[in-house]
């Protein structure tokens, strides 16, 4: 049995949790609830936080892969380095972040899911795991030649005239098939 890959798992339930926490930051902004300004502050964390666990890390094992238009952020998120690849910090800046999005009802639902993300990149960074970005793997270029195929220029070869003659000629004197059980029509 392999190991799990905790990360993975982090990753999807982090960008799930950003998007709901933007999503009910939206909702408190817009119904102007009591308290609006931590659905301000769920609008720009989702947002970043989205951006944040878009690109999806490189497995161990196997393939992983790539969301569309993932190879920007990734380049991005890389360019911070230790701050981003590792998961200690991740896991830090997740708790951090889920705190002020617990005050209003509109958010609380990304903030917990936020926080179990938090759980899970603790646990991944405890494992030792940590982020990398996929990189493409230089396929071998195959000629035009090979690639393409080409339709046959002679058709299949049959029987000669006088075996097909044969056969036709069995087929019409015997009838065609014979049952070997005997069929009666009892009317």
């Amino acid at each position: 049995m392999g190991q799990i890959e905790w990360a993975m798992w982090a990753n999807e339930q982090a960008l799930a949790s950003g998007l709901i926490l933007l999503a009910g930051g939206i909702v408190a902004v817009a119904g102007q609830f009591k308290g609006w300004e931590f659905g301000a502050y769920g609008i720009a964390a989702g947002v970043f936080i989205t951006l944040l666990e878009y690109p999806r890390s490189k497995r161990k094992k196997g393939s992983t892969m790539e969301r569309c238009g993932q190879k920007y952020l990734a380049a991005v998120v890389k360019v911070f380095g230790p701050l981003t690849r590792n998961y200690y910090v991740r896991a830090v800046l997740h708790a951090g972040l889920a705190v002020p999005g617990g005050f209003i009802l509109a958010t609380i639902l990304g903030t917990v899911c936020l926080g179990i993300a938090s759980i899970i990149y603790f646990l991944a960074a405890i494992r030792g795991e940590e982020w990398r970005p996929i990189e493409k793997q230089a396929e071998p270029k195959q000629r035009a030649g090979e690639t393409i195929k080409r339709p046959p220029e002679n058709p299949p070869p049959r029987p000669p005239a006088e075996v097909r003659r044969k056969q036709a000629d069995e087929v019409s004197v015997g009838g065609g098939h014979v049952n070997p059980i005997p069929v009666t029509d009892n009317v």
